[in-house]
């Protein structure tokens, strides 16, 4: 839901961008839009300081994945020995 002016964003729009802006998606513009909601939302502050805590946690932990094709193997691995 986007409120009459076009720089001020609904909370939930804000988090939204906060989420964007966590992965790097965020643009110029939405960039501005969340710094003016974080000015006087102190729920979008709230959420924006957890996403930041989350995002440093993330890269201190040095996280390894999985290849999806190994990914796939456990899986049909595992869809066997649940039918068997």
């Amino acid at each position: 839901m986007k409120t009459s002016n076009n720089l001020l964003v609904s909370c939930e729009e804000a988090k939204f961008i906060c989420d964007k802006n966590q992965y790097g998606e965020a643009s110029i513009m939405d960039l501005i839009k969340l710094n003016i909601r974080l000015m006087y939302c102190t729920v979008t502050r709230a959420y924006s300081k957890r996403n930041n805590k989350l995002t440093k946690a993330i890269k201190k932990s040095k996280l390894q994945i999985i290849e999806p094709s190994k990914k796939e193997q456990m899986k049909e691995q595992l869809r066997k020995e649940l039918a068997e």
